[in-house]
């Protein structure tokens, strides 16, 4: 039993501890733990026990024999396993502490014992770093992508009440058509990944549905075009690096023509005027926009015609539309905008080849802005059009808007708006006239982003343009409507 008390002892004590066999041995009721630290449960008494230290058997020189033979005889087998295990544990624990104060962060230095001497931890393969970096980078570049996806909407509903009792729809009207009825006009979402040279990929999504929709979709071949109507714009976008970057967006898309817009936050007025209303919505195709400075910038564009998704000229020869727009801004206050769209347009089959010049439609459009104060804002819009009808008669139309908007604070403003259109060919209208439109707005802020218009318009023509629900025809016709809208974004404004 001596022999493997000895065996274990020197087993136990490697060099790492920097302590001897015998200078444990002699300093071994200091290793006296009480009761509660033992994990045996047993208090660890190690006795003082001469044994064989390097070879030498002192037996021979007649010391310690007496000693042994009183350890071993006064002590049964179970006895002397019960010291090797808490003398086992005793190690254990100051190996651990003393690798703890060497290094916090490293593991404990563990005592092979029977427990474990039969089982070894198994060692985790780790990724190569250049493996992890590229893993890590591709992470980063994909949360980065989505973080920077702005997420938007609006809710606009609306009453309007023509005091002409038209049946149901008021003339002349772009969106806001619904009479003595409370309409959801839009309810749109949007998801938007601006761009730049330094990150080139973006897109645009808008969705949406109500009588905004419907409308846009009206005017186009609504057979071909139905199952995209509620894709308000979709399209992918790419920062080429030429210069200081051009952009290039490829898609469906609002179009470039006008002043006013589809979202109606963005407008001064509730309803739109007539040059939005007969002017084209969206197209199809591509657009490139490239920045000589901050005061200049000038795009191009290639689609396939006006409030199409498809090409819809029928001849063989089908060309597309094209056009360009140049931005323009002097000053931090002034801004003006050229645009022009040119192509063929024969969506009938009784149309002119396109190589005749009866079969191509132009527009020219001019915005010019201007902030008075920080108050008072003035804009106008002025645009000219040609096409031909559908025998290949030539004709043209004109239009000006005018915009006054004061802002009395945060909450309150006021916006005026005078507008004529003369349509003397009848191409836009279906009827031969200069039709005019005054409209007063008054505007409201209830909370953060939800804003309502009070709004009063008077349209009138020098033609019997307008019917109420007995047929009955007039030159005239006055409307009423309260206009809700509710704008909301992940960005802050």
């Amino acid at each position: 039993m001596l022999s493997r008390i000895t065996s274990k002892i020197q087993q136990l004590f490697r060099p790492t501890l920097n302590l001897s066999i015998i200078g444990l041995l002699a300093l071994s009721p200091l290793f006296s733990l009480p009761a509660q630290a033992s994990t045996t449960g047993l208090p660890i008494v190690i006795p003082p026990i001469i044994i064989p230290v390097d070879g030498h058997d002192e037996t021979k020189s007649g010391r310690g024999v007496e000693s042994r033979t009183a350890s071993t005889d006064g002590r049964t087998t179970i006895e002397m396993t019960r010291i090797i295990e808490a003398l086992e544990e005793r190690v254990r624990q100051l190996e651990q502490k003393l690798g703890r104060q060497g290094d916090p962060s490293a593991e404990p230095a563990g005592v092979l014992t029977a427990s474990t001497a039969n089982s070894v931890a198994p060692v985790r393969e780790e990724m190569p770093v250049q493996q992890q970096d590229d893993g890590k980078k591709q992470e980063d570049g994909l949360l980065k992508f989505f973080k920077d996806v702005e997420v938007s909407g609006v809710v606009d509903g609306y009453y309007s009440f023509n005091n002409n009792k038209v049946d149901m729809f008021t003339q002349g009207r772009a969106f806001d058509v619904r009479h003595n009825s409370f309409s959801l006009q839009m309810a749109r979402v949007g998801l938007e990944r601006k761009n730049s040279k330094d990150s080139p990929l973006g897109f645009r999504i808008d969705l949406g549905l109500g009588e905004t929709v419907d409308r846009i979709i009206s005017v186009s071949d609504s057979s071909r075009n139905d199952g995209t109507k509620h894709v308000l714009q979709a399209y992918a976008s790419y920062v080429a690096p030429i210069g200081s970057g051009l952009t290039i967006d490829f898609g469906k898309m609002y179009t470039p023509v006008g002043l006013e817009v589809v979202d109606t936050k963005d407008n001064f007025n509730y309803s739109r005027g007539w040059l939005f209303a007969f002017g084209p919505y969206y197209h199809a195709g591509f657009r490139a926009k490239y920045s000589f400075s901050d005061k200049v910038a000038v795009s191009g564009f290639l689609f396939n015609g006006w409030d199409n998704i498809y090409e819809n000229n029928v001849n063989g020869t089908a060309g597309k539309t094209v056009g360009f727009q140049v931005n323009y801004a002097p000053t931090s206050r002034l801004a003006l905008t050229q645009t022009y769209l040119t192509g063929p347009e024969a969506p009938l089959a009784n149309v002119p080849d396109i190589s005749s010049r009866d079969n191509w439609r132009h527009v020219a459009d001019t915005v010019a802005s201007f902030v008075a104060t920080d108050k008072l804002t003035l804009m106008g819009n002025f645009v000219y059009g040609s096409d031909a009808d559908d025998a290949g008669t030539r004709g043209s139309w004109t239009g000006f808007a005018g915009y006054f908007r004061y802002a009395f604070n945060d909450r309150f403003a006021f916006s005026p708006r005078f507008e004529v259109f003369n349509d003397k060919d009848g191409l836009r209208t279906g009827l031969g006239q200069t039709v005019k439109d005054i409209t007063l707005t008054q505007e409201m802020k209830l909370a953060g982003n939800l804003l309502t218009r009070f709004e009063f318009r008077r349209d009138f023509s020098n033609r019997q343009f307008f019917t109420n629900s007995l047929g009955e025809t007039r030159n005239n016709q006055n409307t009423f409507i309260l206009g809700i809208s509710y704008f909301f974004t992940n960005r802050e404004q």
